[in-house]
């Protein structure tokens, strides 16, 4: 049995720790939080569980194994570093750190230890998400021209980062996996209502290797919850919704037909639908399953065989270097970024 520690358990962390503590491979030794009204709530539900307000205490603790971090952004960085220096493996919730100079900090420390460090980008575990990866890679698509990517809800506002960070994290990283790339340069404009200097909406626009555009619209502050994504490729098309549990993934055979480098010119509805391809509208079985306890699964087997993480330091040193370029065209007005 791997023993685990969780350090935060308010909005993220209770689900954690269930999955831990409920996983046939492990066992959440310690709790760490600063709210002892929180500590005390869950002291009933989990009696075999030792808690604490310190952190401290639980990163040190002898019977521990994996420190999982499940704090505000900016902590991220001094308790995931302590842990790997303490010897622990470490799961540290997204983003990795508030800044690339952290996280590259913290890899290097992973690989020293000789310890896993692994980053939760959740929906890098999503059934849906992983069957388009495989599409994609099978060529049906084509070439990809563009992403476009909306996820919007209304609340939870954050108080530490703005909605790029908190939202857009998850995108980027989807985007990355797919694509099998990082973006190479990164525009945003964003709105600051609520809190003043935390963005509330960001919308941006990523480029990717092989002029590939990925477009994204977040926003805590939205009256309809959306986790939308399109993919338009040379010979397909497909859409991502993960708000539909029934058929969240629809591949439309559809496209512009025929040679169109050369501009032409259609005087009637007839000869504009004649240059559109339209074909069948399929809808994959993408099985149903909780992506938190896939990617706590895969947490628990890389430290047993020792396999590098499929979203390990390095995707998300990735991510954050897409999110600072973000931040920098946000504070710039909007001119395109490139990642450092």
């Amino acid at each position: 049995m791997i023993r685990i520690a969780v350090v935060g358990v308010g909005h993220w962390g209770p689900h954690l720790l269930r999955n831990f503590h409920n996983h046939e491979d492990s066992i959440v030794t310690w709790l760490s939080d600063k709210d002892p009204v929180r500590l005390h709530e869950l002291s009933a539900r989990y009696p075999d569980v030792k808690m604490t307000e310190s952190s401290d205490v639980v990163i040190q603790a002898p019977d521990v194994d994996a420190v999982v971090v499940a704090t505000p952004t900016t902590t991220h960085f001094p308790l995931a570093k302590v842990a790997l220096e303490s010897g622990k493996h470490v799961f540290v919730e997204k983003p990795l750190a508030a800044s690339a100079e952290h996280g590259a900090i913290l890899c290097d420390l992973a690989k020293e230890k000789q310890r896993i460090l692994m980053v939760g980008h959740v929906f890098v575990y999503n059934a849906g998400v992983r069957y388009v990866r495989e599409y994609l890679q099978s060529g049906a698509l084509g070439r990809v021209y563009y992403i476009s990517m909306v996820r919007t809800n209304l609340g939870p506002v954050r108080l530490d980062v703005n909605a790029a960070w908190d939202l857009a994290a998850h995108d980027i990283s989807i985007a990355n996996y797919w694509l099998d790339a990082g973006p190479q340069s990164a525009s945003a404009l964003g709105g600051s209502w609520i809190n003043e200097g935390l963005e509330d909406a960001v919308f941006a626009t990523l480029r990717y290797p092989g002029d590939t555009l990925v477009n994204l619209q977040v926003s805590w502050l939205n009256p309809r919850k959306v986790r939308d994504i399109t993919v338009v490729g040379e010979s397909q098309m497909l859409v991502l919704d993960d708000m539909d549990l029934q058929e969240p993934l629809r591949i439309y055979d559809k496209g512009i037909a025929g040679d169109r480098t050369v501009s032409s010119y259609t005087d009637t509805f007839a000869s504009f639908r004649a240059s559109i391809r339209e074909g069948e509208i399929r809808i994959p079985r993408v099985s149903i399953g909780e992506p938190l306890r896939a990617e706590c699964h895969h947490f628990l087997e890389c430290i047993t065989y020792g396999k590098e993480p499929l979203t390990g330091g390095r995707e998300g040193l990735q991510v954050v270097r897409a999110l600072e370029a973000l931040e920098r065209s946000i504070r710039n007005g909007g001119t395109a970024e490139p990642l450092r």
